[in-house]
């Protein structure tokens, strides 16, 4: 990834990780996006990397914008319907800020290895300092910029941190290909530096997986 694509990155912070997970896909590759919202995902790979992408997405006025932007999206649960997709149907399957909202993470991600040869996922990091400190100052579920909601309407249900996400991946015997952690106004933390840095300072996480 060049610099200029990290500056270009950095000037849209809403949805950062939708350029990272992009940077991740190969050209023509044959993409699931799950949990896919409106579909704008869907339609930046296929401007930018003329992917043959399809999606599913539970609501249906998400399914409804999607289908508006000329993308091949179904109505579907990602905790319930990956169990109809064949081994290895798609070169790239995506979760994209979606897995903390599943039912059963573990099983969710292994279906995404199974049906894909390459595994994007993204997700907020509950472990970030400044939702320590509300905890810790406060005494009540933190409100931040990238989780927006109060404790009894958030769509979270499995709070995750950087380090349970690699702990579940080792437990699966995933490997992880890449990873890009995002802070600040989009910016990125260098890959060498500890794990335990990355959970402390990470408002969020992009990583790559594959099958061991």
């Amino acid at each position: 990834m060049t610099d200029m694509q990290l500056r270009t990155m950095a000037s849209d912070r809403e949805r950062i990780d939708l350029k990272v997970i992009t940077s991740f896909v190969a050209p023509g590759a044959r993409v699931l996006d799950v949990g896919c919202g409106d579909g704008a995902l869907l339609q930046l790979l296929e401007e930018v990397k003329q992917a043959d992408g399809r999606g599913i997405e539970l609501s249906q006025k998400g399914v409804n914008e999607a289908v508006a932007r000329g993308l091949s999206v179904v109505q579907g649960d990602a905790d319930h319907d990956l169990a109809t997709y064949p081994d290895d149907a798609f070169d790239f399957v995506i979760l994209s800020q979606t897995l903390q909202a599943t039912h059963n993470p573990r099983t969710v991600l292994e279906e995404l290895l199974r049906i894909g040869r390459k595994v994007v996922v993204s997700f907020p990091n509950f472990g970030h300092w400044r939702i320590r400190g509300q905890f810790l100052l406060n005494g009540r579920m933190p409100i931040t910029e990238d989780l927006p909601y109060s404790w009894y309407n958030t769509p979270n249900i499995h709070f995750c941190t950087i380090r349970d996400f690699v702990n579940l991946v080792e437990e699966i015997d995933a490997r992880i290909e890449a990873a890009v952690g995002l802070y600040g106004s989009g910016r990125t933390l260098n890959r060498s530096l500890p794990l335990t840095l990355w959970n402390l300072i990470a408002d969020q996480a992009v990583f790559l997986l594959s099958r061991r």
